[in-house]
């Protein structure tokens, strides 16, 4: 004698959801850890003058349809042109790089101090590296697919 049982398609869809919807919160964890130790390394290795840049640091992980996207954000609007510097002046003292001339295309001017030297410590802290985030990205590499690996096991 069999016994009609009513449900099981619902409870097989819900049990799918339930097995996406964790493996959906190990990924975003995973993530977040990634970034964590990518954050780290480059806060290492950001140049520091008022520690704006370094403090302007967050991460951003959003979890589609299509997989979890993470990023690693700096807000300050000067981060992109200090992570792209060439750090060329790395350990030299801010100090003003001269007067302007009083020459221009309207006739004779009042020199000014130019360079924006604060004269005060050194351009590029000694642990400042020029592309400092990427950096810290490839020295992670390994680290970042180790944590995955972990995280994402069933």
């Amino acid at each position: 004698m069999g016994i009609k049982v009513k449900g099981v398609g619902q409870v097989v869809k819900n049990l799918n959801k339930f097995i996406d919807d964790t493996a959906g919160i190990k990924a975003v964890r995973a993530t977040y850890k990634v970034l964590d130790v990518i954050g780290i390394d480059a806060a290492v290795m950001t140049p520091v003058d008022t520690s704006n840049l370094i403090n302007s640091q967050s991460k951003d992980v959003k979890l589609t349809a299509g997989g979890v996207t993470g990023k690693l954000v700096y807000s300050a609007r000067y981060a992109l042109a200090v992570h792209n510097a060439s750090g060329k002046l790395k350990g030299q003292p801010r100090a003003d790089f001269g007067m302007t001339s009083n020459r221009s295309d309207v006739g004779p001017q009042k020199p000014k101090a130019f360079g924006g030297g604060t004269k005060q410590g050194n351009y590029w802290d000694p642990h400042g590296e020029p592309q400092f985030l990427l950096k810290a990205l490839k020295k992670n590499k390994d680290v970042a697919y180790d944590i995955f690996k972990k995280e994402l096991k069933p």
